[in-house]
């Protein structure tokens, strides 16, 4: 019988993957890590080419074919390098690009501009840019897990462990137990938290044990904020873009998805980062492989890709100028933010414009052709917030002080108020709301003024619920 012949790309994998595997036994025998982390780093790292054909199969199931050819991607520079690539030939080892189009989105041809000739062109597409990351390095991820996520992980038991003896007035010197935790976390890396706790205690009274194992128990690990090992960046052009994706893959795989984190609207986030972030499970539900996903818009990315000198210069040189660092790149997030919500504020005039033969073209039943777009999402605002600001809205309308001016039909105040109640609705589906006071758009055209007065009533809710 004939031999087969391996294909290099998967003789290329399984070597690095027989790297990943001996450096992971290299470091568990130099103490750095515990048999714990070293299993659960086994089983993210054994089989490269498995788990990337699994980011292929869900990435297939969210969105069909891709709709160009793909291209291999630099993480260094993050652009897409010029040269097309077989399918064939994609290994866990390098990054790619490819287009993919949202067949769910409700944005699809809903704004657009017309030029010259009566061409047509959209403001807003349905592709979706799709980055799949390579692998991440093991030696990386190890610096994460015995460094950063060590920290947060002996950080989070120092204070679930203060906070119980506060509760059990236990009388103990708070600030000496401190010390005594941090020298044992320090001496040896240690995920058992519980049992390294009672042992610095020592005996302890049985209902005070139980509390204490209780609520260590519920701490994450430091192995098990390594989710980004396989990750993948999709670009949208707009958040509810982003959001019908999210519930989508809710939709299609909910027994996959092990997280979801929304922070689009995130204004206590000191950097000023805004996106949405799915981990999904690429492994069995005996043997959970988690990938991330982070959905983005295109205009903020290009904010991002600038801040990765800032936080280079972070890791390598952790002093007093972290501070002036870290606000640098905040207020180039902030920049960001402003250019995307001027998209919002153009798309709103394209809805403007078409209010004339919306009401014109109504269909009976008071159906408006705005019904449904965008698609209401489950990850939006309180009602609390969204009844206060139409309350002033409607004060608003009445008054005037928001008006159609350029209906095909006069409007009654009913009409008037559903529009603005729309577009409303929309700035609050899509905008990415102001961190702080006085960043209004500038101009005085209906789009603007509208907007701006949303972002202020945001801005307000937030604060006055702090």
């Amino acid at each position: 019988m004939p031999s087969v012949k391996v294909p290099e790309v998967d003789i290329l994998t399984a070597d690095h993957d027989r790297h990943n595997l001996a450096y992971i036994d290299k470091i568990l025998a130099s103490g750095q890590i515990n048999d714990e982390a070293a299993t659960y780093l086994k089983c993210v790292y054994a089989d490269g080419m498995s788990c990337y054909r699994e980011v292929f199969h869900i990435l297939g199931k969210c969105f069909g074919a891709p709709k160009t050819a793909v291209m291999e991607y630099d993480s260094e520079t993050d652009l897409p390098v010029n040269k097309p690539i077989k399918i064939i030939d994609i290994n866990p080892l390098s990054s790619y690009l490819v287009n993919h189009r949202l067949d769910a989105d409700p944005m699809r041809n809903q704004f657009f501009t017309t030029g010259a000739a009566h061409k047509i062109d959209l403001s807003v597409s349905s592709i979706v840019t799709v980055i799949v990351g390579a692998q991440k390095k093991v030696e990386r991820a190890l610096d994460k897990v015995t460094g950063k996520y060590y920290r947060f992980f002996t950080e989070d038991v120092i204070a679930a462990v203060k906070r119980i003896m506060i509760d059990a007035n236990s009388g103990q010197d708070l600030f000496e137990l401190e010390n005594k935790i941090r020298a044992r976390f320090s001496s040896k890396y240690i995920t058992d938290a519980a049992e390294a706790i009672l042992s610095v205690l020592g005996p302890s009274d049985d209902k005070l044990v139980v509390q204490i194992v209780r609520e260590l128990d519920k701490i994450k690990k430091p192995h098990k904020y390594l989710n980004d090992v396989w990750r993948v960046k999709c670009l949208f052009d707009l958040i509810p873009q982003a959001r019908t994706f999210i519930e989508r893959m809710r939709d299609v795989m909910p027994e996959r998805i092990i997280s979801v984190r929304d922070k689009f609207y995130d204004i206590d986030n000191p950097r000023n980062y805004r996106d949405s972030k799915i981990i999904v499970n690429i492994g069995t539900a005996d043997n959970v492989i988690p990938m991330e996903i982070i959905c983005q818009v295109r205009t903020f990315f290009e904010f991002e890709r600038k801040t990765h000198d800032y936080y280079a210069t972070l890791r390598e040189r952790p002093d007093a100028t972290n501070l002036k660092i870290e606000q640098d790149a905040a207020e180039l997030m902030e920049n960001g933010i402003m250019q995307y919500n001027m998209v919002i504020c153009r798309c709103l005039d394209d809805l403007f414009d078409r209010v004339g033969w919306n009401i014109l073209y109504s269909r009976g039943g008071d159906l408006s052709l705005f019904e449904g777009f965008p698609k209401e999402s489950k990850l939006y605002y309180p009602q609390s917030m969204l009844e206060k600001i139409f309350t002033k809205l409607d004060a608003a309308v009445k008054n005037e002080i928001f008006h159609i001016t350029h209906s095909s039909s006069k409007l009654d105040m009913a009409q008037e108020i559903a529009i603005f109640r729309f577009m409303t609705r929309f700035i609050l589906c899509s905008a990415m709301p102001r961190a702080r006071t006085g960043m209004n758009l500038a101009g005085d055209t209906l789009s603007v003024r509208l907007f701006n007065f949303v972002m202020n009533e945001v801005y307000r809710y937030y604060n006055a619920n702090k």
